[in-house]
């Protein structure tokens, strides 16, 4: 049995600790330690209580400030924890800083790190994400790719006697909580904590990148093009951005936009199962959209996921109104054998390499 330190700190490690850990507790000793990379509890504590997460051993409670700044505040804290557990082996997820702090503390150390969700490249240096996945797989002691393509860009780094394929954890829970996933009563929080229905029909909407929110005039074009539609769309707004969008609703109106509080994971899987279409700025939301069959736009300038843009089913549009609509107007062609993240059981051959 071995003592594995996993580490996580955002929503999207959240989601794949649900499913890991079920798993990595029947056959090793798991600590498990929040950073507190996303700290309030509609970003963080939510996901802990519907996903049956353990209880955090450690919340280092540590979020705000510059990179630098987070990044070397988390390694001080993590270093103190890695000393006392002494882990046989650090499990990490994702690109984030709290993914960063804890790969270079295990480097330095000489503890083995796992990297599950290795091999992602976006080629954009300019994206903090990017400098976290290429430092973090270059000192990783086993390298865990989600798509053949992951698999590719680790063989071309020279990382490939390291790598293993084993799908993508973001799918087992996608299947194993689409089953149970819902909105109590139908009803969301707008922006003023009012109740809401869920209508019938609807849109599908997360926005939350700086390129997205901080750029003149790029979530204006991006609500304008949501508002135009022939149904409402829930837009569940993140604490990032909220004031901006609050701003542009007080100026321009957009009442056929929904804009509530954030929503834990099972809602937003509702809402993605339920949803005409979605438009996200989201890695993690864009490959939910694949799962669910939706027709997806993503906001970006670049590709995150190749295994999604197939068959016109996620298509990439520049934050302007008039190309958003004409992608989300394309029709998506489905191929039925098509699946690219795996059998749903990723959790288990992760597991399996910590062994």
């Amino acid at each position: 049995m071995a003592k594995v330190l996993s580490i996580v700190g955002a929503r999207p490690q959240f989601i794949k600790a649900a499913v890991v850990s079920k798993e990595l507790r029947k056959v090793h000793k798991e600590v498990l330690v929040h950073t507190g990379q996303h700290y309030d509890y509609n970003m963080s504590e939510m996901f802990f209580h519907e996903l049956s997460i353990p209880k955090p051993n450690y919340n280092l409670g540590i979020s705000g400030g510059s990179h630098a700044e987070m990044t070397a505040r988390m390694m001080v804290a993590i270093e103190k924890v890695v000393l006392q557990e002494k882990p046989d082996w650090i499990l990490l997820y994702g690109d984030t800083n709290s993914t960063l702090a804890a790969a270079l503390v295990a480097a330095k150390l000489h503890v083995p790190i796992c990297h599950v969700e290795a091999g992602v490249r976006f080629h954009v240096m300019t994206n903090p994400e990017e400098i976290n996945r290429v430092c973090v797989d270059h000192i990783s002691t086993k390298l865990l790719a989600c798509t053949e393509s992951s698999m590719d860009e680790l063989t071309r780094e020279g990382l490939s006697d390291r790598a293993r394929l084993v799908g993508d954890p973001m799918y087992d829970a996608f299947c194993q909580y689409s089953e149970i996933a819902s909105i109590k009563n139908g009803e969301l929080l707008d922006l003023s904590g009012n109740k809401v229905l869920v209508p019938k029909k609807f849109y599908y909407l997360t926005c939350h990148r700086e390129e997205n929110t901080n750029r003149e005039g790029a979530l204006y074009e991006i609500l304008k093009a949501m508002n135009s539609l022939d149904s409402p769309t829930i837009y569940p707004v993140h604490p990032r951005n909220r004031m901006r969008a609050l701003e542009i609703r007080e100026q321009f109106g957009f009442n056929n936009v929904i804009m509530t509080e954030p929503v834990g994971y099972l809602e937003s899987i509702y809402l993605v199962n339920e949803a005409k279409k979605v438009v996200t700025d989201s890695g993690g939301l864009q490959r939910e959209a694949f799962f669910a069959k939706k027709k997806c736009v993503t906001v970006l300038d670049f590709v995150v996921w190749p295994e999604t843009m197939v068959g016109n089913r996620n298509q990439l549009a520049k934050p302007c109104c008039d190309e958003i609509l004409e992608r989300l107007n394309s029709e998506q062609i489905l191929e039925a054998d098509y699946l690219p993240f795996g059998d749903g059981k990723s959790a288990l051959k992760i597991v399996k390499e910590l062994s």
